[in-house]
């Protein structure tokens, strides 16, 4: 599966990103995957190339261009629960920084790149996010409604900016939440906001997870976390984006 480095033009410069992508000629439905607030990496290479498998090209940017090309911290090979304090340390900082008008001018930057690509097929692209990369998918859906079928955010705190930031989403959704960060009571309140917005949704806590449970390379890894993601992810893809 072919991997391509690329740079994509924004207002404020050239972010460094990654395409996974199938090898065979024709064109494909488009996924924009924001990573989590660690960035690129081994693991975020590994998870685009898995779904560039199933028929999709997948983008994943640098979120954190503007302080340098990824990656912008040195990051272990493996991120154990004693390391974490000091690389987010490193990371809190780069996250505020990212501010909501600079996630959307970046967003618009991405996904009209995508547009240009001579792999990527006419029609609505998806978006998925992990982590801080989850709230990015859900502002990318809600100021892209025409563009965007679908979006997926896991352990990410996609309730962050309140329930009426969820009205412009005309996209399926699928939120799969860990369970050390969100309650029941939090997630039926997330849900009936979502039903408010009437955005057609699924959106659940994924039993006996804790933040960051998709990520291999982190303490924080679930395998069947990880499975369910890719068991409620792929069919949404399938449902929303033409001949993935």
């Amino acid at each position: 599966m072919p991997i391509k480095a690329l740079q994509i033009p924004t207002p404020d410069g050239r972010a460094d990103a990654f395409a996974a992508f199938p090898d065979h000629g024709e064109r494909h439905p488009a996924v924009l995957m924001y990573a989590d607030g660690f960035g690129i990496r081994p693991v975020l290479r590994e998870m685009a190339r898995e779904l560039a498998g199933h028929g999709y090209y997948v983008l994943v940017p640098n979120l954190f261009y503007r302080h340098g090309a990824a990656p912008v911290i040195d990051l272990p090979e493996h991120i154990g629960e004693e390391a974490r304090p000091a690389l987010m340390a490193q990371v809190m900082p780069l996250i505020e920084a990212h501010t909501a008008e600079r996630v959307l001018s970046d967003a618009d930057a991405y996904l009209r790149f995508l547009t240009t690509r001579p792999e990527v097929g006419a029609g609505p692209v998806a978006v998925t996010g992990y982590c801080i990369g989850g709230l990015l998918a859900v502002r990318t859906a809600a100021a892209h409604p025409d563009q965007v079928a679908a979006v997926a955010a896991f352990h990410g705190p996609v309730g962050a900016d309140g329930p009426e930031a969820l009205a412009g989403i005309t996209a399926q959704v699928h939120f799969g939440h860990a369970e050390s960060d969100l309650t029941p009571e939090a997630l039926g309140e997330l849900n009936r906001a979502l039903d408010a917005a009437g955005v057609r949704h699924t959106s659940e806590i994924y039993p006996g997870t804790v933040h960051g449970f998709t990520m291999s390379d982190t303490d924080a890894f679930d395998a069947t976390g990880l499975q369910r993601h890719w068991d409620r992810l792929l069919p949404l893809l399938d449902r929303t984006l033409a001949n993935g």
